[in-house]
């Protein structure tokens, strides 16, 4: 199954925590991480304090079930020492499954595409990068959604 994850860190070396979550996942022997974005800087979500993010998007081939890769990506950001105070709070790191193949999930622990996805413009620029043509369940062409988004405020290192 080909899926999606966005990856972002503000805390304790952000470039560092994001390249350790991506070596974690391509040692697991059920992914395979097929592109890797450009990092993408940004500010915080609503106003939060905290030093501005790092962010990319990776597409990876798993042979994992939408819940297991959740599971899967749950323990990398507990081994990162990531700390579930604040929503939208600053994190060591952020592991979210942004697409899992064309399926839509809504679980109470899993919600697929992500639902704020067309919001993000550190989601969608880094994913319009490595897959420009895609179109995503639910909300239509990855290339309308770029055009929608601000990006102003976020910046490819």
């Amino acid at each position: 199954m080909l899926a999606f994850i966005g990856l972002g860190s503000n805390l304790e070396g952000p470039r560092k925590q994001i390249n350790t979550a991506l070596s974690s996942l391509e040692d697991l022997r059920e992914v395979e991480v097929l592109k890797i974005s450009s990092f993408y800087q940004s500010k915080p979500l609503f106003g939060m304090t905290g030093p501005d993010y790092l962010n990319v998007v990776c597409k990876i081939e798993t042979r994992l079930g939408a819940l297991d890769l959740l599971s899967k990506c749950q323990l990398i950001e507990n081994n990162q020492h990531r700390i579930r105070e604040i929503r939208w709070g600053s994190r060591t790191i952020d592991l979210d499954i942004l697409l899992y193949g064309d399926e839509v999930i809504s679980t109470e622990e899993l919600s697929v595409p992500h639902p704020e996805i067309n919001k993000r413009n550190f989601v969608l620029l880094p994913l319009f990068e490595i897959e420009p043509e895609l179109e995503l369940p639910v909300f239509g062409k990855l290339k309308g959604l770029v055009a929608k988004v601000e990006s102003s405020s976020i910046t490819k290192l």
